[in-house]
């Protein structure tokens, strides 16, 4: 982070968090979440909740490019691997947990942390934080989000029973659901050859099959209007398929959205 990018960050932090403190945030869930994969292939969400012009909760979480579940649920299951290099002998989740409750019980908006970004006064946490100050802000500034028609709040994941016998694929789906409301969704795939990386990431650097037969462009492209077009949706079962799998209601995508199913069954448990 350069010196005047970094001055950015911290004036606008410092603002926003000011706002907070005046108590300008509104009572809701908020949300915010990275414009793009890291390149760990983890991409940041937070969801703050504010009761009583305070807030009352803060959920730190992730979801990957890697056909995998939420951080969360990966790290609690002991598969994402932090606890073996941290001082603290702290998974992820703990330490994301001790961060939440930090800004809870001080109503920091600003946050603690070194300048490479390294939590600093936080008990509990020495990951990175910068980048959750961050999200948190802007979650804070983007406004609350609506309520919607789901019963519950979280990370709901799904995978296909099987590998696909022709393409050695299986197709997976996370959805994100804050206040009811389906706020992001992310389609992805593994194969049943462990050298494979996962079908977005495959898909990425061009060696899917797609790129070149596809006139709507590659399947990771196409993918992600169907995520979009779920989420606009606001319910997958909004979006009509046809009897082939196939349908005409997400444009600019022509391949199967198994997606749309996917996240139906993901949901099943909210209704």
């Amino acid at each position: 982070m350069n010196k005047i990018w970094g001055t950015v960050v911290v004036l606008s932090l410092l603002v926003a968090g000011g706002a907070f403190a005046q108590g300008k945030a509104k009572d809701g869930l908020y949300f915010a979440e990275d414009e793009a994969y890291a390149a760990n292939g983890w991409k940041d969400q937070v969801v703050v909740t504010v009761a009583g012009g305070k807030i009352t909760a803060v959920n730190w979480n992730a979801v990957s490019d890697l056909g995998l579940a939420d951080k969360k649920t990966v790290a609690g299951a002991g598969k994402y691997g932090l606890i073996k290099a941290s001082k603290l002998k702290l998974e992820w989740d703990a330490q994301a947990n001790n961060v939440a409750a930090y800004v809870v019980k001080t109503q920091d908006t600003v946050g603690k942390f070194t300048k490479e970004g390294l939590a600093d006064g936080i008990a509990g946490a020495s990951i990175h934080v910068n980048g959750f100050f961050g999200l948190l802000n802007k979650a804070l500034a983007a406004g609350p989000v609506a309520k919607g028609t789901f019963k519950k709040d979280g990370w709901f994941y799904v995978t296909q029973a099987d590998f696909d016998p022709k393409t050695g694929w299986k197709d997976d789906v996370v959805v994100t659901v804050v206040n009811g409301t389906i706020v992001d969704v992310v389609w992805n795939g593994v194969s049943k050859d462990p050298k494979i990386e996962s079908k977005i990431r495959t898909s990425v650097a061009g060696l899917y099959g797609m790129e070149k037969a596809a006139k709507q462009g590659p399947w990771h492209v196409q993918a992600a209007r169907v995520d979009a077009a779920i989420v606009q949706a606001g319910d997958p079962a909004k979006i009509p398929l046809k009897a082939d799998g196939t349908t005409d209601a997400i444009t600019g995508a022509t391949l199967h959205p198994t997606a749309v199913t996917l996240a139906a069954e993901a949901l099943k448990a909210d209704r």
